[in-house]
This record gives C-alpha cells, structure tokens and sequence, in this order.
C-alpha cells in the first residue's frame, strides 16, 4: 500500500508534470551520424558496368546490374539497383566501386583507404615487359581509367585499382602480354606446371640422337599432343579454365635449353671437368669424363669449353595451337643455340 501512496505522489509533483509535457528525443538518436551506413544510393550515370559491386556483395541477390531500354537518340546505360530487402547495408559494393565520382555511395565507409579496397576475384592481371610492344591499347581501354600506366618505360597494372574486368586482355594485340593469373589454387598450378615441363622435357630427350645430327641452321620439329597433359592435370584439380590458362602461360614464355653429349669425341682433356659449375661433369680413372644429366644446369659452360663438341647446346621454344583441349597440340621447334665456342 505503501508504493502506490509513493508512486502517486511522484505523479503528482510540478517538475515531472513539466518534465512530461516538454520531453523530446536526444538529438545524437535523431540525427543520423555521417559515418552511418545507409541502403546504398546509386549515381548510375557514373557507372562503367565492371561488376565490382556484385562480385563484392555477400547478401544474394541484394544488387545487380540492369540495362536501360535504347532510344532514338542514345544507348541504354548499364547500372546497379538495389534490393533493400536483402542489402546488409554491409557497404562492400560502395567499398570496391572504382569510379571517381562513385557510382554508389552509403556514407563516410565507402572512403575507406584503398589498401583495404579488396575486390573478390580469382584472376589478377598483369603486363609481360617482355613481350609488351607499349602500344598503349590496355590503358586506353581500361574502364577504371588509371589502373594501367606508363612506369619507367613499362606498362603497369596497379592492382589496387585493378576491379579484372579482362578489357586490357581482349585489346593486347600480342598474344601473351598480358596474363590473368589465377590466384586461387596456387601449389595445384606449379605441380602442373612441373609436370608439363618435365614431360615436354622427357620428349625432348627421347629424339637426342636424331637432334645431334642437326645442321647448325637446321630446326628440328615436334608435335606433341596435349591429351595426356589434360587427362594428367584433371586428376590435379578439376578446372578445365585453370589448365588451360596454365598450358597457355607455359608455351607462351617457356624456353628450354637442351645439351647433348657424344661420347666418341670425348679426349678426356677436363677442361668440361674444371668449368662445371654445378658438379655435373666428372672424370673416372676407368671410364673416362662422365656427365651426370641430373646434375646439369644446362648452363652451356661445357659446349663453350670443349675444343671437340663433345657437348652440344640446343634451345627449344613451344606453341600451344588454338584447339580444344582434347585435341590441341604444342608445336616443339629446337635449333642449334647460337653462342660462341671458346677457342
């Protein structure tokens, strides 16, 4: 009985009727805060349609990207709409959006430093010095406008800025310039890497005696079927995409030196013993000067040495024909390398 008394007499009181009557909200609840992440807005007439955000997105089916109908006057324009029914308001596509005005914006996290950009892909992009003729093609054809430049006379891909849309690749006029490099499944690729190689080797080893008959001028052919090298790389990962970006990276780039040696000629004079920098060649009281081919650097040290031609000194280069997987070929072609001989 004794809390009722109390409770009226609080009612009762002149400061909580005051109190009652003039109560209003804090104004830090009313107001939203700037860093506040709102449903993202969408400023479509900056987007360039790269994907970024719905790459990025970790709600389904919270953004994608629609195209506007065409007019008389002018295309339709491709850009993102949002689904507030199933956006986080996680801010991900603001995040990674690459325009500079951004396409999306839903508050102060969408300027988040760019190191912390990170855009969900499994291919990077990257430019080969060696084989860039610098026409510039990629950097004009670039939808972020400047992740490609021009860096002490090489062309360079800024990977933070990078959003993969595959557009400087579909321009490059020289087939392997520019390479997508997987990033995901990394220690599958080099074990199919090593065994593309040491087979390609092994073939090339296995027609020794027709290629020390070669003329120094002369180009020795071979056309080895890729088959085996799928079926043995599907039993390393099931990416069909993956092996055959790795096939194409291999033939595009790999060159082989090859050494052969003609026992008959051998003087056993150790000048080869002496040079070799790796152990390789050794002589034998009984046998003679011996070559232990795992042991070989394939350093052309021994060919440049030896006054006889015991050893010879070959470079092979490799094509990947643009077939299907079950049925390309890599054109093998191997000549005679062009180095000096030490007198």
């Amino acid at each position: 009985m004794s809390s009722v008394i109390w409770y009226l007499y609080e009612f009762a009181r002149k400061s909580w009727a005051e109190n009652f009557a003039a109560a209003k909200t804090d104004s830090e609840i009313m107001e939203t805060p700037s860093r506040f992440r709102d449903f993202p807005q969408v400023r479509k007439e900056y987007c360039i349609a790269c994907g970024a955000c719905t790459a990025a997105c970790p709600a389904p089916m919270a953004i994608k990207l629609v195209r506007s109908e065409d007019s008389a006057h002018e295309e339709g324009i491709t850009y993102p709409i949002i689904n507030t029914r199933g956006c986080i308001r996680c801010g991900f596509c603001a995040e990674v959006c690459p325009t500079d005005p951004k396409t999306l914006l839903c508050g102060e996290n969408h300027l988040i430093r760019e190191e912390f950009t990170i855009l969900p892909v499994d291919k990077m992009f990257v430019i080969d010095d060696y084989l860039c003729i610098k026409c510039k093609k990629c950097m004009k054809s670039c939808k972020v406008g400047d992740a490609i430049s021009e860096i002490d006379n090489k062309m360079v891909i800024d990977q933070s800025k990078c959003i993969s849309c595959g557009e400087c690749l579909k321009t490059c006029p020289v087939k392997g310039a520019i390479k997508g490099i997987f990033i995901s499944n990394v220690e599958e690729q080099k074990e199919i890497i090593n065994m593309v190689v040491n087979t390609l080797e092994a073939r090339i080893e296995s027609e020794k005696d027709k290629i020390k008959k070669l003329e120094p001028e002369e180009i020795f052919k071979i056309d080895f079927p890729i088959d085996e090298l799928v079926e043995k790389s599907r039993e390393i990962i099931k990416n069909d995409e993956l092996i055959k970006d790795t096939l194409e990276k291999i033939t595009d780039r790999l060159k082989m030196n090859i050494i052969t040696w003609d026992d008959e000629k051998c003087k056993n004079c150790r000048l080869c013993v002496k040079e070799c920098p790796s152990g390789a060649i050794t002589y034998d009281e009984e046998k003679g000067v011996q070559r232990n081919p795992k042991k070989c650097l394939k350093c052309s040290i021994c060919y440049q040495t030896c006054p006889f031609g015991v050893a010879g000194f070959y470079v092979a280069r490799f094509l990947l024909s643009e077939t299907s997987m079950d049925d390309g070929v890599i054109h093998i072609t191997l000549k005679a390398a062009q180095l000096p001989i030490r007198s």
